[in-house]
């Protein structure tokens, strides 16, 4: 058993998280600065996401990334950028018997190319990868990755020479990662995070834990979040 541990921060998180805590950073540069400070405590990882500076809602603005990116990297602090690539798969229905027209606050739905323009651009050592389509306890959202995003997304991660951190939510999402594997599409090893206790995933508990790790393709390195 490999007992090295690594630390992955996450320094905004997805979603509004402004709303549960003030002290979430919002600017590029607030941002920048909690990945510098958290490797300094020994974070391996900086995970990131972009905010809007003005609403403190979460953007996938390319000038954004550019700018955290290039703050840390001119630091010269010794941490794995890890860009979320997960902006632009957001769907939110109509409520009960109107599904259609799909809400305009919420619906951000893009094309693979576009979901990952700031990582062709930035080539961060790591970018997400969502491995599958999941309801939230969010109203009518829908977290939405279609096969053929995803397939293209691999692709495109691969020739890039980034690494995809292969975030998977449920069950169903491994299996999806072990044809992604087939298909040739992820390079060994496989990097996969296990994103626990979000609602209506899997839950956060030592029974499916072990089930999920269980299930990880051989040689994966499954770490849990």
């Amino acid at each position: 058993m490999n007992q090295e541990v690594f630390i992955t921060c996450a320094v905004t998180g997805s979603g509004d998280t402004l709303s549960r805590h003030p002290n979430v950073p919002v600017t590029p540069e607030q941002i920048a600065n909690a990945s510098i400070e958290a490797a300094k405590a020994g974070a391996a990882i900086a995970h990131i996401h972009v905010r809007d500076p003005q609403t403190g809602k979460a953007s996938r603005k390319l000038e954004f990334y550019r700018e955290v990116v290039e703050r840390i990297r001119s630091s010269n602090t010794d941490v794995v950028i890890n860009l979320t690539a997960g902006m632009g798969g957001d769907l939110v229905l109509g409520a009960g018997e109107a599904p259609l027209p799909l809400s305009a606050e919420g619906t951000d739905l893009i094309g693979p190319s576009e979901r990952l323009a700031h990582v062709a651009e930035l080539l961060p050592e790591i970018c997400t990868l969502d491995c599958g389509t999941m309801n939230f306890a969010l109203g009518d959202y829908v977290m939405t990755n279609t096969p053929s995003t995803l397939r293209a997304m691999a692709k495109m991660t691969q020739a890039l020479g980034v690494r995809p951190e292969l975030e998977v939510f449920d069950t169903g999402h491994l299996v999806f990662v072990k044809q992604l594997i087939k298909e040739g599409l992820i390079d060994d090893p496989c990097l996969i995070q296990l994103c626990m206790g979000i609602p209506y995933g899997a839950p956060d508990d030592p029974l499916t834990l072990v089930a999920l790790v269980h299930q990880a393709p051989p040689g994966a390195s499954p770490f849990v979040s």
